[in-house]
């Protein structure tokens, strides 16, 4: 039987923040894949490596993590007052398909990077030096994200010493505004506390009631307190990720808020949504050390933050989950605002299994509903590698 040789494809592969994933312009896409649907669906699980019952992705670019199954697609925008759409495939391991159900904050940082460099933005918006505004619309939950993107010498700069806890490596900071972060999810209502109340009761069989804020803004997030689950807010992932017993019950506090959000009409629904929602679990500071091995103490960060991504504690923190955090923090009488010591704030620095992060958010009150204009943070990126990505033949 004659074989087909294998398609090449313009690809960049980039980190952005402490995730990696597989950057495409639209238009470099073969013609099926640049339209959604089963064809641009099976062409990114081939390019990373999925599925994959081994959970390795060793035939992909996949890197058998939440933070590194990831693929991105960017086109010029028709969209008024924006230069770039962006859309994001979170990739399953295991299971044959993409959940385009929300974005990833940190790959948002590599976003603006990318265009400048892939050509998309009028030449009039990229100065030769300073800083270059990218206006992101963030296709998958349509929100507008503002990248502050450093330039020098007609280039993006990448190097610098910016340095940000779970990436091994300084780099040039890259500062992003998330405009109006409440998730706009289908079934959701635009709410940013789907149900109502800052704090709610949730039910959750064979875990009991818990205490949860369940918010949108950045990604749907389920909270609770770590203590309600038997955890000290300092757990590493080797605590976690190893303890069968642990992930189902994380899956199964998911799955109950998301029916409380409003995410999913049946709890069988979840096995289709991996990337959303998130659960975190808040405590208030105490020290620790970080999975590098340095120290963190409670003097130096106003809560501790763990959160699950794809059913394994992340090793950092998402930066959508970052977005949930910062906003939650600046709502007086959320979980995440209490384990900060209460209050008004319009930022806080929380402690993640890699170390800290400060995030900012403005919210307020506003006819009796809570809004938030924007959360701000700082993330870095840089090109790994460009070229072609090749795949065999696919139908």
């Amino acid at each position: 039987m004659a074989q087909l040789p294998q398609i090449k494809i313009p690809a960049t592969y980039m980190r952005g923040g402490t995730s990696k994933g597989v950057f495409f312009r639209l238009q470099d896409l073969p013609e099926a894949a640049q339209r959604p649907g089963a064809a641009r669906d099976a062409l990114l699980m081939r390019v990373i490596g999925s599925p994959d019952p081994y959970g390795k992705q060793i035939d992909g670019m996949g890197g058998a993590t939440s933070s590194t199954s990831k693929t991105v697609i960017i086109s010029r925008s028709s969209r008024p007052d924006h230069d770039v759409d962006y859309l994001f495939g979170q990739v399953s391991i295991d299971q044959a398909f993409v959940d385009w159900s929300g974005n990833c904050g940190n790959l948002s940082a590599a976003v603006g990077p990318f265009a400048i460099s892939a050509g998309l933005l009028d030449a009039s918006r990229v100065p030769r030096d300073g800083i270059a505004i990218v206006r992101i619309w963030q296709a998958n939950i349509g929100k507008t994200i503002i990248a502050h993107v450093p330039m020098m010498n007609g280039a993006v700069q990448e190097t610098g010493d910016f340095e940000l806890d779970g990436v091994t490596f300084p780099a040039a900071e890259v500062p992003l505004e998330f405009i109006d972060p409440a998730a706009d999810e289908e079934g959701a209502g635009g709410a940013m506390f789907p149900t109502g109340n800052l704090v709610d009761d949730l039910e959750v069989p064979g875990v009991g009631t818990l205490k949860a804020t369940m918010i949108n803004a950045g990604i749907p997030t389920i909270f609770v307190d770590a203590e309600a689950i038997g955890y000290k807010g300092t757990e590493l992932q080797n605590a976690i990720n190893g303890d069968a017993k642990a992930l189902a019950m994380f899956e199964t506090i998911r799955a109950h808020g998301a029916l409380r959000m409003g995410l999913i009409e049946h709890l069988d629904e979840i096995a289709t949504r991996q990337h959303t929602p998130k659960v975190a679990f808040v405590a208030k500071p105490v020290d620790y050390v970080a999975s590098s091995g340095k120290p963190v103490r409670a003097g130096d960060v106003d809560l501790l933050v763990r959160a699950m991504s794809m059913g394994k504690l992340h090793h950092a923190m998402m930066g959508t989950a970052a977005v949930a955090i910062g906003t939650a923090a600046a709502i007086a009488g959320t979980l995440v605002n209490q384990a900060a010591g209460g209050g008004a704030r319009e930022s806080v620095r929380f402690g993640h299994p890699s170390g800290t992060l400060r995030v900012g958010a403005q919210a307020s009150l506003k006819d009796g509903e809570w809004v938030v204009t924007k959360a701000m943070m700082s993330r870095s990126a840089r090109v790994l590698m460009e070229g072609w990505v090749r795949v065999p033949p696919l139908g």
